[in-house]
């Protein structure tokens, strides 16, 4: 190649390099010019986003509105706590030592008994002229009967090789309860419960102001 060749390399060299170096700075300065105008578009775009999906604030009512307050209607006038024991087995007999179950449950339970107020009609309540109150309660029931887990337990058990029977004592429990409300039952409980219902009703009348009153069932 000759020097005039050598020359005009270098001089197209020279130019390209030029060409390369405004090309970044053109691009640089796009930069320098267009990343002012995304970041204002984006802060416009925020802001425009909380315009129409603003962050709701939750501020709450200072004032209660109380609706309704009701009372039980249910006036509990006697409780009895009573223990009972309950045997209770399966396949007593002859293979007793290898299929039976047998379990004695020291069973603790409570049943309460009362009066339902809510039971009351505007036809049971009479004010007469002369000041009495004639009343018709409903009779007294048994609201609850229940077996408490804390002091129920069972006392003994016996059990064959092969013999457990896993709701031995569920069933036990079951016939627990319902002889504990027949205890209560044949105590007397729905006879203490009328009468204490009726002790109750007559002194909250006569304080109201009334003469006399008359309960009947």
């Amino acid at each position: 190649m000759d020097r005039s060749g050598s020359i005009n390399t270098v001089i197209l060299i020279l130019i390209l390099t030029a060409v390369l170096v405004a090309g970044v700075a053109v691009v640089w300065s796009v930069r320098q010019v267009t990343q002012p105008l995304v970041a204002a578009e984006r802060a416009v775009g925020h802001q425009l986003e909380q315009i129409l999906n603003p962050t709701p604030t939750i501020v709450p009512d200072p004032v209660s509105i109380v609706k309704e307050v009701r009372g039980l209607s249910r006036l509990e006038t006697a409780a009895y706590t009573i223990e009972k024991i309950i045997t209770a087995e399966s396949r007593q007999g002859p293979l007793a030592f290898l299929l039976g179950d047998r379990l004695i449950l020291v069973a603790h339970g409570q049943v309460i008994a009362g009066v339902d107020l809510d039971k009351l009609d505007e036809s049971d309540i009479t004010v007469n002229e002369d000041g009495t109150v004639e009343v018709v309660l409903p009779e007294a029931e048994v609201f609850l009967t229940a077996l408490s887990s804390e002091q129920s337990y069972v006392f003994h058990r016996d059990t064959g090789v092969m013999g457990m029977r896993v709701d031995l004592e569920t069933e036990a429990r079951q016939v627990a309860e319902e002889e504990i409300r027949n205890a209560a039952l044949e105590d007397g409980i729905l006879d203490m419960a009328q009468k204490n219902a009726e002790t109750y009703v007559r002194h909250l009348i006569l304080t109201l102001g009334f003469k006399e009153v008359d309960i009947s069932y």
